[in-house]
Order: structure tokens, then sequence, then C-alpha cells
């Protein structure tokens, strides 16, 4: 999947373009325009910017506070999920079936008849995918797809950008084995950009910025003149039902 290292001086380039995340306004929108090019995106998303935008507007750039993350530990699941995720469990893959995934995130939901997550953007998470820095974990059954996620890895933070679900409990179960995954890796932030009932049921908790910006200096990433660490995630894993754990396949 990974094509070698990008442009590290370009990467750093691009995230002096952005303004200070202190510059957003009440609603979280800090700039707009520029591009979706693998290394704007990684400045962006090293800085804890995201872009979402539609066919309307130019390309927006989001610093959201307070910001919703799953801290290590906290992830838990509901008593009536659990109950029904061990009567009938998924099994889970890892990168599996990114551009489905990322299809099935795009697919517009209930009485909506647009989707904000527009084929440009496709593209762009589909060449960072590409690239080894977005990921996506799948759950099966029977052989069919029936739920995922999928974001950016980056140092020892993952920026959960979208889920889906055609069975019940099915994006919970990838959301479970996404945190089992990300804990054997050490990450230290999965970031949920915004607050909702049902990430918030499951641990989520809300940060504000000065507290986010900790939070991604831990990680290895944030603004300030750090080291930050653009390596993509190559490994590959391997979903053990048996003890549901993951295994890092040999290459």
């Amino acid at each position: 999947m990974a094509q070698g290292p990008l442009n590290a001086e370009l990467i750093a380039e691009r995230r002096a373009e952005f303004p200070p995340m202190s510059f957003a306004d009440k609603n979280g929108l800090l700039c707009f325009g520029g591009d979706l090019s693998p290394e704007r995106l990684l400045a962006a998303y090293s800085l804890g910017l995201f872009p979402w935008y539609d066919d309307e507007h130019p390309i927006l750039w989001w610093s959201l506070t307070p910001r919703c993350v799953l801290l290590p530990g906290a992830f838990h699941l509901p008593r009536r999920a659990k109950r029904s995720l061990r009567k009938e469990p998924f099994e889970l893959s890892w990168d599996r079936a990114f551009e489905e995934v990322i299809k099935a995130c795009a697919a517009p939901r209930g009485k909506e008849s647009s989707t904000w997550l527009i084929s440009e953007m496709q593209e762009a998470y589909l060449s960072l995918h590409r690239l080894g820095f977005a990921h996506s974990v799948e759950a099966w059954r029977n052989g069919r797809l029936l739920g995922g996620l999928y974001g950016i890895g980056l140092g020892r933070a993952f920026f959960g950008e979208s889920m889906f679900h055609r069975a019940s409990e099915a994006s919970r179960a990838a959301l479970a084995g996404l945190v089992a995954l990300l804990a054997l890796r050490g990450v230290v932030l999965l970031d949920c950009q915004q607050e909702s009932p049902h990430m918030m049921a499951m641990g989520a908790t809300l940060l504000t910025r000065r507290s986010f910006e900790a939070k991604l200096h831990k990680a290895g990433l944030g603004p300030g003149t750090i080291d930050c660490d653009f390596q993509p995630w190559t490994e590959a894993y391997a979903w053990l039902p048996e003890s549901s754990a993951w295994s890092v396949k040999s290459k």
C-alpha cells in the first residue's frame, strides 16, 4: 500500500500556511482554500484540523472546540451492544475494503439526498490510503460487508472520519476493533471531531482546545516546532476472533 515517504519540507511549508488554531470562529471554522493534496491534508491533521465542505463552497478547514475524543482506557460498549455482539459476533478486518467503506460512508442516509463526503474528498482519502496514512476497519458476516469506519493514522493518533452500518451493531463492532488495534500500536488519542450521543455513550469526552493540543503533543503532533512523525502505518493486521484481539501479519 505505502508508496514511500512524502516530502517532509513541503509538509512543513503547508503547516506554516495555516493560521493559529485560536483564530477559529465560534463554530470552529478556521480558514478556507488550498487543496486536498496529501501534503496539505497531513499538515492539517497534524495540527488537529480537518476539511469539511460541500460542492457549493471552497475547501473549509475546521478546528472545533470543544473537541470530542476517545482516550485510552475510556472506551466501553453499552450492555445491550455487548450482549448482542457476544451472541452474533462479526469478523473484523483492517484495510481489506477501504474503498468500499468510504463509498458506504458517503452514501446519503435517511431522508438526505446528498452527502458531505463529496467525490473530491473520497479521492483525497483514497490517495492517503495508498500512501499508508488512511485506514479502515471492516465488520463482516457470512462474507458480507455490514459495517466499518475509516480515518487517518498519524504519529500516535488516529483521526476518525466516518462510519456506517448495514446491520445492527456493525459500526460498534468496527469501533471496538479499532480501539483494540490502536491500543496495540500505543496510540494515545482517538479523535472523534464532533460530539454525538453515539460516541458519548461509549466513553468519549470533550476537550478544550488547549487540552486537545496537549493531547496532540503527547501523540507527537500539534502546533509548534515539534518533530512530527509522518511515517505511514504499513503494518498489516489479522483479527483473532477466539481472543478478540489483533495480530501483526508477517510480510
